[in-house]
């Protein structure tokens, strides 16, 4: 796998992280936990999707033992959030076969935002937390989705619809691995740099609607008038009130400022935009 990247330097990943293992070994482990049980996907709740956007969304799993989302932008090429895809692992791309069982797809090459900085990431203030994976083959029997950017100014209360394969439960793999997508709102001080989104119901001061664990690197939608654009990935997620966790805030990066990079990437890999 090769690596892409600019002048920039990146964290390593955390030293918390699960020591590495083989990647077949591992990724198979993953797919099945992910794909064998009932799955579900966005912390308390959200709507089962198979069809529509969710048909561009896909799993990337790592052999450092992490899972993440991704949206497929072209039949070779998956747009997630750098975090997602740090050097010093391997990554596939989960994908079910005609007969539903899990198949695991190369990553060829991994390109992550040269702005991309990690502390900041983890300290929930804006970065480029954006990247791209080139596979080997063409994913079939999936859709690609436009890029596009929030409408400017973003107002609070705007509406957005993220996308995601993550947990349902906090802490429990098996409830992860469906795509699951939910409506969320704007909040705080929406701009091109970061966005919190929070569910409209609990407004972020009691478990609510939200992203968790694995849906990291899923698509932020917005309604336009020629139709939904992915406008912004999912980087982080609080619990109410800001604790740990999930089910409070919800951390976008809109494309607003990486639109540009992520198309001149795709396309220097041969991909129609």
């Amino acid at each position: 796998m090769r690596y892409r990247q600019g002048p920039a330097r990146s964290t390593p990943p955390p030293p918390s992280m699960p020591k590495r293992v083989p990647m077949k070994k591992l990724a198979v482990l993953i797919a099945a936990a992910l794909l064998a049980t009932p799955a579900y996907a966005i912390v308390g709740g959200g709507t089962p999707q198979a069809d529509g956007v969710a048909r561009a969304v896909v799993t990337i799993v790592g052999s450092r033992g992490n899972f993440c989302t991704g949206t497929l932008i072209a039949p070779k090429v998956v747009l997630t959030v750098a975090h997602c895809v740090q050097p010093g692992a391997d990554y596939k791309i989960v994908d079910r076969g005609a007969d539903g069982a899990p198949q695991l797809l190369n990553v060829r090459t991994v390109a992550i935002h040269p702005s991309f900085n990690m502390q900041a990431m983890q300290s929930h203030r804006a970065t480029a937390d954006v990247a791209l994976l080139q596979l080997e083959i063409p994913l079939k029997g999936k859709s690609t989705v436009p890029i596009g950017m929030p409408t400017i100014p973003i107002q609070v209360g705007s509406r957005f619809v993220i996308a995601g394969i993550g947990v349902t439960v906090r802490g429990d793999g098996k409830s992860g691995g469906a795509t699951r997508v939910a409506g969320l709102i704007a909040t705080g001080q929406p701009g091109t740099l970061q966005i919190r989104l929070v569910d409209p119901v609990t407004n972020g001061v009691r478990d609510g609607i939200g992203a968790c664990t694995g849906d990291s690197g899923g698509p932020v939608f917005e309604d336009k008038p020629n139709g939904t654009m992915l406008v912004g990935l999912i980087s982080w997620s609080t619990g109410p009130n800001g604790a740990a966790g999930c089910g409070g805030l919800t951390g976008v990066t809109p494309l607003t400022l990486y639109r540009d990079w992520i198309l001149q990437t795709a396309r220097s890999w041969g991909a129609a935009l």
